[in-house]
């Protein structure tokens, strides 16, 4: 599958711009850049919390601690790639998860994480990645 196919609707990302895709790009790219979505612990801790309920940006900033500008740059990726969208109400944008299965690789990945978590903070490819 490549990027045009998500493009065109068949994998839920119709919204995006046609600026964004990358054309010939193969399903791996796709699928990594999925999970690169994810890959930002500021942006976990915003979909953990929209998973409990949608909110403001001004709740997600209190409740994360963050720079208003740091959440709503989050919040445009997970925009961008699907996990979130923009509700108005009134003055406010109420962000909430576009698809419950984000939901389920939350719990998913919870319970690899409990299976794992000694291998996962002890990975020195990763911790390479970040340096």
């Amino acid at each position: 599958m490549t990027v045009s196919d998500a493009a065109s609707g068949r994998i839920g990302l119709s919204n995006l711009p046609i600026a964004a895709t990358r054309p010939g790009a193969d399903r791996a790219e796709v699928l990594a850049s999925f999970f690169q979505g994810l890959a930002d612990p500021s942006r976990m801790r915003i979909l953990e919390l929209l998973v409990e309920r949608p909110r403001t940006v001004s709740e997600l900033v209190r409740e994360l601690s963050l720079a208003q500008g740091r959440v709503s740059s989050h919040l445009s990726c997970l925009r961008w790639c699907g996990y979130v969208q923009a509700e108005v109400e009134g003055r406010f944008n109420r962000y909430r998860l576009v698809d419950e299965r984000v939901r389920e690789i939350l719990t998913l990945g919870e319970a690899v994480i409990r299976d794992n978590a000694d291998r996962l903070t002890s990975c020195l490819v990763l911790a390479n990645e970040d340096a």
